[in-house]
This record gives structure tokens, C-alpha cells and sequence, in this order.
């Protein structure tokens, strides 16, 4: 694999040259090491191409040497095939690293060892001493174990619950998350010392994208904000399958309604509007329906754990009206559409002005720009 293209196309990426000690850590660590000869990437479509080694080996050298995240197992979730363990792209490992702030000194826990890619990056900056990794499936720790040895390697490989942190090394100056959580658990805060730093990718239910880098006050509590890259799959623990069928029932007489705020402006494109509302409004999912059975076109919203549930139809014709059914204790599209009307008022604000506090207890609560401006809408 040629590490110096990678390296480029990095760079390109972000848009400026890798930092150091992160720039010599991904020059040293070969990333098909750590890589399974059977791989999936996105083959355009929304779906996956599968590539194997043995079959074709330069799509997969390609593949193994490009800036873009791989595929590595899947699992059922509900009726949905999803991805379950992934190879993330070279260039979010990179932004991951450096948003941590590693020094000398720095103990850290890293939450999901993966492939142990991520790892061995952590081993070249510090010392395979100071790295603790861990993941729920054993069959991952294996694997990774064995892709560490043969390139020096020796950190402590750990098969456990990543929200239970591993208290036995603690504390760390430092936990890092390859996976994307809804909540910070509470044993990475207790986990963490006082002046250490949290970074984990985002997930709402809305939502699956930012970065979040938290440092652990004195109090107990822990304070960061959000950087506006990152998708990673959701920690295993925090999933939820999500289907329109528990909460959508025969007999249901939803109130009827229309609005003029378009579903696609807050279900769209946007990722900042998006990112938003996933944390504005809590527990909601959306899906989009474009068979026809119902609507040309429907935005479907839902709780992740309630009975509530909306729906926003396009005729097909004209966007100045759309038509809306609401069912359920909450009006979900009345909080989607007060939640969109306060970012409008605020400027459209990008992710990277939005924080969280987290507190020992385990209480979230998000802001815009100063924990003295919190984002959380009340409930319809």
C-alpha cells in the first residue's frame, strides 16, 4: 500500500497537511495490516459492494489505500441488514487523534478496538504501556491482537462492555471512542481525571454526525464541544431498532393539519439544521417514504421508545403547504417545527457552536455558544 498517496489524499481531505505526532504514527502503520480479506464499501447506490482479497486484490489494495471508510461486518438489526464494525476513513482517525490532545503522560482507554487500526496509532504516539482498548466482541479482540503483535504491538486488549469503561487501569487522562454514543456513559466520566478530556462521535436518534471532546472538571462534571465531522456506528449497547409498525397501528385517528416549513428543510441536506434538531428534540427518528402508497412523498417521524408518531406529505404538485397527521401524547412535528424556528432565530447555527455538559450523575444538557444558552426544547 503506498502510505505516502494515502498521506495526500488525506490531506486533501482536511483540507491541510496531518498534524504530528499523528502525521508519523499513520506514516509507520500500514492500514491493510489491520484490515480482513473480505471488506465492503459503498457502491453508490446506498448499498455495498463486497470486495475480497483473494479474488481481486487490486480492487481491494485500492480500497485498503484510499481515504474512505471500510466496511469489515454486518448485522441484522430488526428486518435491516446494517453495518456492525467498520475500518473508519484515514482522515476522521486523523481529526479523532487530534481533537484528544495526546501528550506525554497520557494514559488512555480507547472504547471499541475494531480492527485495532486506531489502536496501533495510539501505541505509535505513546507507548504500548499507556494504551488500554477495548471491545464487546471477542472475536474483534482476537483479531486485533494478533494484527498488533505483528507489528510490535502490545497494549492491553480488553473484551468487556465499552460503557462500563475498565475501572481496573483507571484513571485515564484520556478516553477515546471509535464508536458514536447518545450519551456519555457515567463510568467514562468517573474513568476520567480531573483536567482529562473525553472525545467521542455523536449519535441521535435524528442524526448521526459530530464529534464531541469533553474535559472532566473538578466537580465531577465534564464540559466540551462539538466539531462538525464524524460518523460512526452507534455503540452497541445504545442501539435501538427502530420500526414505523410499533407505533403506527390500524384504527389510530391522528389529528390532521398542515404546515408551510418543508420536511426536506429539516430532514435534508442540511446537516447543521439536522444536527440541531437532534438535540433539540429528543428520542425522535425519521424516515423517508417515497413507494407512493401513501403520499408522493412522506416524512415519517417517530419516538424511539413512546407511541407517538407524525407524518409530513408532499402532493407532488406544489411546496408552498404540506399536509401533516399527528398521533400520540406529543405533537412531534409542532416540537420539530419550534426547534427549527429557534435555530432560525439564532442564525442558523453551525455544529461547532453547539457544547454539552454532562454531569456525574449523567444528566446531558446541550448549549449554543456558552453552557448559559442550553438548546433543549420543551415537549409538545
Amino acid at each position: 500500500m503506498r502510505t505516502e498517496s494515502l498521506l495526500a489524499e488525506i490531506a486533501a481531505t482536511l483540507g491541510r497537511p496531518v498534524t504530528e505526532p499523528s502525521y508519523s504514527a499513520l506514516a509507520s502503520t500500514p492500514r491493510d495490516a489491520f484490515l480482513p480479506d473480505t471488506i465492503w464499501i459503498r457502491d453508490g447506490n446506498g448499498g455495498y459492494r463486497r470486495l475480497d482479497r483473494t479474488l481481486d486484490a487490486e480492487a481491494w489494495d485500492a480500497a485498503a489505500g484510499s481515504d474512505q471508510p471500510l466496511v469489515t461486518e454486518f448485522t441484522v438489526l430488526g428486518d435491516e441488514r446494517v453495518p456492525l464494525s467498520s475500518a473508519s476513513a484515514p482522515s476522521t482517525v486523523a481529526r479523532l487523534l487530534e481533537m484528544a490532545e495526546l501528550g506525554p503522560g497520557s494514559r488512555v482507554l480507547e472504547i471499541g478496538t475494531g480492527t485495532g487500526f486506531n489502536t496501533a496509532l495510539l501505541c505509535s504516539v505513546l507507548r504500548d504501556d499507556a494504551v488500554v482498548t477495548l471491545d464487546n466482541m471477542a472475536e474483534f479482540s482476537v483479531l486485533a491482537t494478533r494484527s498488533l503483535r505483528a507489528l510490535g504491538h502490545r497494549p492491553a486488549v480488553v473484551t468487556a462492555d465499552g460503557t462500563k469503561g475498565w475501572p481496573d487501569r483507571a484513571p485515564y487522562s484520556h478516553i477515546l471512542a471509535t464508536c458514536s454514543v447518545r450519551a456519555v456513559p457515567v463510568a467514562w466520566l468517573e474513568q476520567t481525571e480531573p483536567g482529562g478530556r473525553i472525545v467521542t462521535p455523536w449519535d441521535s436518534p435524528w442524526l448521526c454526525y459530530g464529534t464531541l471532546a469533553l474535559d472532566k472538571l473538578v466537580d465531577g462534571s465534564a464540559r466540551g464541544r462539538f466539531a462538525a465531522h464524524g460518523s460512526y456506528m452507534l455503540i452497541s449497547s445504545q442501539r435501538v431498532a427502530a420500526d414505523l409498525a410499533d407505533s403506527v397501528q390500524p384504527g389510530q385517528a391522528p389529528a390532521l393539519g398542515t404546515t408551510v416549513l418543508s420536511p426536506w428543510v429539516v430532514a435534508g441536506s442540511d446537516l447543521d439544521a439536522q444536527f440541531h434538531i437532534g438535540l433539540a428534540v429528543e428520542g425522535l427518528w425519521h424516515s423517508w417514504d417515497t413507494s407512493g402508497e401513501s403520499a408522493p412523498v412522506r416524512l415519517w417521524i417517530a419516538e424511539v421508545d413512546g407511541p407517538s408518531w407524525a407524518s409530513v406529505d408532499w402532493d407532488g404538485q406544489q411546496s408552498a403547504q404540506f399536509t401533516v397527521q399527528q398521533y400520540g401524547p406529543r405533537r412531534l412535528w409542532d416540537e420539530v417545527t419550534a426547534a427549527h424556528g429557534w435555530w432560525c432565530e439564532q442564525g442558523r447555527p453551525a455544529v461547532n457552536r453547539y457544547g454539552m455538559t454532562v454531569s456525574p450523575d449523567g444528566r446531558h444538557t446541550p448549549w449554543l455558544d456558552s453552557p448559559n444558552l442550553t438548546v433543549r426544547a420543551e415537549r409538545v
